[in-house]
């Protein structure tokens, strides 16, 4: 079972651009992920400039085949596609629906404001990129109408010190 999650960016004038990732959006995997290796606007504007995503990997790395078990052994190209979706799993790519399916409609949303991102997309975790910083909404918790947003490297210690 997937834990959905979004990606999000604050725009200036405070609208939010992000994107749907389907797996693992828990803040040990995909926050993990995201404050190790997307840590400027600039790379983070890059991932969502891809669409939704089924699986965030630790770089954008190159179009592969999305899955192992849509690829036909009859099929010519069999062993390179092969060998392109191992390599994709061995250095960590991400997978996206539109570059690596060929999924249409799956471009990035922009919402006016960060609560109309939370309320639209309502996944189990929701995280916003902001002047460098990571942020992360549980589970749409809101107080006083307005989304709840933790940073995710404290998430990540709390969450750890439970665990200890």
């Amino acid at each position: 079972m997937a834990t959905r999650s979004t990606i999000g960016v604050l725009n200036t004038d405070g609208s939010v651009t992000a994107v749907y990732c389907h797996w693992d959006g828990y803040p040990e995997h995909n926050g993990k992920i995201l404050i190790e290796n997307y840590t400027t606007e600039e790379k983070v504007r890059e991932l969502i400039g891809f669409g939704s995503i089924s699986s965030l990997g630790a770089s954008i790395g190159e179009q592969h085949p999305f899955s192992k078990f849509e690829l036909k052994e009859e099929a010519p190209d069999f062993d390179e596609l092969m060998a392109m979706y191992a390599k994709s799993q061995s250095e960590g790519w991400t997978t996206f629906y539109g570059r690596d399916r060929g999924e249409t409609d799956v471009n990035a949303n922009t919402f006016p404001n960060v609560a109309d991102f939370v309320s639209e997309f309502s996944e189990e975790y929701n995280y916003l990129f902001i002047n460098g910083t990571w942020f992360v909404n549980d589970h749409g918790a809101m107080q006083l109408d307005q989304p709840v947003f933790d940073m995710v490297d404290i998430v990540l210690v709390q969450r750890e010190a439970e665990d200890a």
